[in-house]
């Protein structure tokens, strides 16, 4: 007799593909393959068909949106960039407390969406003409940093600041694809992992010092700040009821008021932090030996924006001198500590010689920069995976968050 065939419920029926989105392979246990092993099919919550429906119309509103000639021109002009990709808050540093740290996995797992949008081949076109510097905060994991690392050799052209220098010097812009690797608040990994990593593959890259830590066992003062308010720490400006709430606030304080609340958590907690071993000045020299150039990334990293102008100076000046002193020649380059652009601190670092200043916006820049101490960076993290490391090399990343009037992370 002939076989009647079955018809898959509607619960079990694979999601309709959206219109230009590539179809993704069916996930492990798909209702089909149950019914052809004569198993009772699966739950609707198990092939979870709504969210796979949402994440593609939500990719599918993404690629219309940027694929727009009002957004996405021939020329690629950083105004238009801008348009397509409004964003409202500045980014304030993803090496301290952030989302990329607390949800690495929902970060990772919009990068695997994202590198199948249609207009992902698009974006990476014109990062071709772009220049992509790299933001890190140390690194946590040496062997996701190496796969990075292996992946910008492929992909693109890693330069070194003295290139980037010397394109703004000659007004020549810098080669396709090329790519600066930066390091911020110079955590002790950048010369345990990242320099050996670096080394062994000739990549250059630039380390952003805080002055004040080094040849210290101080830890960074938001690891401080968090770790004294779980363990008892009290000050009269932070009633904000979580020690998740923390650090946002602290940031929008005037910097004597910061200073003051870390005053107050430190009498106030019943532990004291552990000690975390710094840089040393040897260590620097080091790092310099081995490629990685040095910059000054201020004093005691505050939140210039909360400064008076005295301390602007202060804590960039302070910073500068120490690093002439032990380098034996003054820094060239600058990275905003709290990762938008100041107009006084700017003018310090006219009066200091300073050629180029980088900023935490979360953006490509032009192979020229047309604003030499106003550079754009990208924040990554060592542990970001490499489908998100290709979204975000290729500016879709940056972009899908901008569109979404995300923060960066």
């Amino acid at each position: 007799m002939p076989q009647t065939q079955s018809t898959p419920s509607t619960s079990t029926a694979r999601a309709r593909p959206v219109p230009g989105v590539r179809a993704l392979p069916p996930p492990t246990g798909y209702a089909s393959d149950h019914h052809a092993a004569g198993r009772p099919p699966v739950e609707a919550k198990r092939l979870d068909t709504k969210r796979i429906d949402t994440k593609r119309r939500e990719t599918t509103r993404l690629d219309t949106r940027l694929l727009d000639v009002r957004h996405v021109d021939a020329t690629y002009t950083d105004a238009t960039y801008a348009d397509a990709t409004h964003v409202e808050t500045p980014f304030t540093g993803s090496g301290h407390v952030d989302a990329e740290r607390t949800e690495p996995e929902q970060q990772d797992a919009r990068g695997e969406w994202l590198r199948f949008a249609p207009v992902q081949p698009l974006f990476r076109a014109r990062a071709a003409q772009r220049l992509a510097v790299l933001a890190y905060h140390g690194v946590t994991d040496h062997r996701s940093f190496g796969a990075q690392l292996d992946r910008l050799r492929r992909l693109a052209t890693p330069v070194s600041l003295e290139a980037v220098l010397q394109a703004v010097t000659e007004r020549r812009p810098l080669p396709p694809r090329s790519v600066l690797v930066t390091f911020d608040d110079a955590d002790r990994s950048v010369l345990t992992h990242a320099l050996p990593a670096l080394d062994a593959r000739g990549i250059p890259a630039t380390a952003f010092v805080i002055s004040e830590l080094i040849g210290t066992e101080r830890p960074f003062w938001w690891h401080e700040a968090d770790f004294l308010a779980r363990h008892g720490g009290r000050a009269r400006s932070l009633d904000c009821g979580h020690p998740s709430q923390l650090l946002p606030r602290l940031k929008a304080m005037p910097d004597p008021d910061r200073r003051r609340s870390l005053h107050e958590l430190r009498a106030s907690a019943d532990r004291r932090p552990p000690r975390q071993e710094q840089l040393t000045p040897t260590d620097l020299l080091a790092l310099r030996a081995g490629g990685v150039a040095i910059g000054n990334h201020t004093q005691g990293h505050p939140c210039l924006g909360r400064c008076d102008d005295a301390t602007v100076r202060a804590e960039i000046a302070g910073a500068h001198e120490a690093l002439t002193h032990w380098l034996g020649e003054p820094p060239i380059a600058f990275a905003y500590p709290d990762g938008g652009h100041d107009p006084r601190a700017e003018t310090v670092l006219q009066e200091l010689g300073y050629r180029l200043g980088f900023l935490s916006d979360h953006r490509l820049g032009p192979r020229l920069p047309t604003h030499p101490l106003q550079i754009s960076r990208l924040q990554v993290d060592s542990s970001t995976s490499i489908r998100r490391f290709d979204t975000i090399l290729s500016g879709l990343e940056p972009a899908y968050r901008r569109w979404r009037r995300q923060a960066v992370a």
